[in-house]
């Protein structure tokens, strides 16, 4: 099997079930957060619909620097509504899921590194960088927006089966 084919249908279910959490999301508690050193629903959202951008960026470039010295540093989108969230979200997940298909097996296991200010933060392979910083950390957020819907009394959906709203 080639990486593809291994890493699709893991991805093709996280990203049906997190399109699930944001389609749960009310228009009117996007500014809502749980605590003051939280972030809102609304940072959570933007940030998950980001995320699977960070796969073609991972799988065809060696690096990202996210602080350029002298340039524009990278910062999540700041969309207001469900709907804007969700066109961004499918958009970055058809490129994506087109850049883990385009993935040649020899390149996944290459380094990748982030930087901030030139300096690098980590590298690791690709692989693991898709895995980690990617899905890892979009079911880590997924996890936190759930956990918003629920304080908000907004029905979670089920994902690994039915929910307790379900």
């Amino acid at each position: 099997m080639t990486y593809a084919q291994t890493l699709l249908p893991e991805f093709d279910q996280e990203m049906a079930n997190t399109r699930k959490v944001l389609e749960r999301i009310p228009d009117d508690k996007f500014d809502w957060k749980a605590h003051p050193k939280s972030h809102t629903i609304g940072w959570n959202a933007n940030h998950m619909a980001d995320l699977p951008h960070w796969l073609t960026v991972v799988l065809t470039t060696p690096s990202l620097d996210i602080a350029p010295v002298g340039g524009e540093a990278y910062s999540s989108p700041k969309l207001t509504t469900t709907r804007e969230v969700l066109e961004h979200f499918d958009r970055n997940v058809a490129a994506g899921r087109k850049a883990i298909q385009e993935a040649k097996d020899e390149d996944v296991g290459a380094p990748w590194t982030l930087a901030k200010g030139g300096q690098p933060i980590f590298t690791m392979p690709r692989a693991a960088m898709i895995r980690g910083f990617v899905l890892n950390h979009l079911i880590h957020h997924r996890a936190i927006l759930c956990v918003y819907l629920r304080l908000n009394d907004l029905p979670v959906p089920g994902m690994y089966g039915p929910s307790g709203d379900e």
